[in-house]
């Protein structure tokens, strides 16, 4: 059965033709249509409930809490990528404090705030190597699809059509957690990933309390989730498993802020 088309006549003083609008559209779509190839991974069965959850269309935001090696960022960065395969509209920017870990900072990096930043990066480059090519790669970075900025330069911004990958979060402020939340717009979800057990900041973290402030079934049903693996998801080695439960015994506090507070059933979990 032939195809319908539609067709327009365009003529002046000496042309006369038919313009097939649906082979324009064939042509073009393909254009405007990137799929990132992401290498096959074997997903346990709490990967494949976060999967679920974060690609749903009502997910806006979610808290993602755990301890080392529990593939928090992997999975927000894996769940960005989908997304931009299921909707080109999206750009995906990589959030981080410049808090340093150790108890004596670097002193003042050299370069722009981009080079000054480029360090911070090392994680989110991390995870693209293990899930991309690096022509996917390149993509990503030379259309400007995937960016990085520090917390602090979040004042004022108004976020539309992007996925938002808020890594070590225990290192913010409530402060900076409030500026980042609030930046929310149409089309946005935002993944806020964070361990309390290695909190930078001496004591300043707001991670636990803005978490708790949104896990709860109201939240939930705005589309606001807050998502947990403990030492029993990490997946990174199970000496790891070993070394947290041993931090966790040590120091009580750690171990009691890992504990999710479950009394209100979350929605698709």
């Amino acid at each position: 059965m032939a195809r319908k088309t539609a067709s327009r006549s365009v003529s002046d003083a000496n042309v006369i033709c038919e313009i097939d609008e649906q082979a324009i559209l064939d042509f073009i779509s393909p254009l405007k249509k990137k799929k990132i190839k992401l290498n096959p991974v074997k997903f346990t069965e709490k990967q494949k409930e976060f999967l679920k959850l974060s690609i749903a269309k009502n997910t806006k935001a979610m808290f993602i809490r755990g301890p080392a090696g529990t593939t928090k960022t992997y999975l927000a960065v894996y769940s960005a990528l989908q997304l931009f395969n299921i909707n080109n509209d999206y750009d995906i920017t990589y959030i981080r404090t410049i808090a340093e870990s150790g108890e004596k900072g670097l002193g003042a990096l050299p370069g722009d705030v981009a080079e000054k930043f480029n360090p911070f990066m090392l994680p989110l480059n991390d995870k693209l190597e293990e899930m991309i090519s690096s022509q996917d790669r390149v993509f990503l970075e030379q259309k400007k699809i995937i960016n990085a900025l520090p917390v602090n330069y979040l004042r004022g911004a108004n976020w539309i059509d992007r996925i938002i990958i808020a890594d070590e979060s225990q290192n913010f402020t409530f402060k900076e957690l409030t500026t980042l939340i609030t930046r929310i717009g149409r089309n946005t979800k935002l993944f806020i990933c964070g361990d309390p057990m290695q909190s930078d900041i001496n004591g300043k973290s707001g991670f636990d309390r803005m978490s708790e402030i949104f896990n709860n079934q109201e939240s939930a049903d705005n589309g606001i989730h807050c998502f947990d693996f403990t030492k029993e998801d990490i997946l990174r080695s199970e000496i790891l498993k070993f070394i947290v439960g041993k931090i966790e015994k040590a120091n009580p506090q750690n171990e009691k802020s890992q504990v999710v507070k479950s009394k209100t059933k979350r929605k698709n979990q």
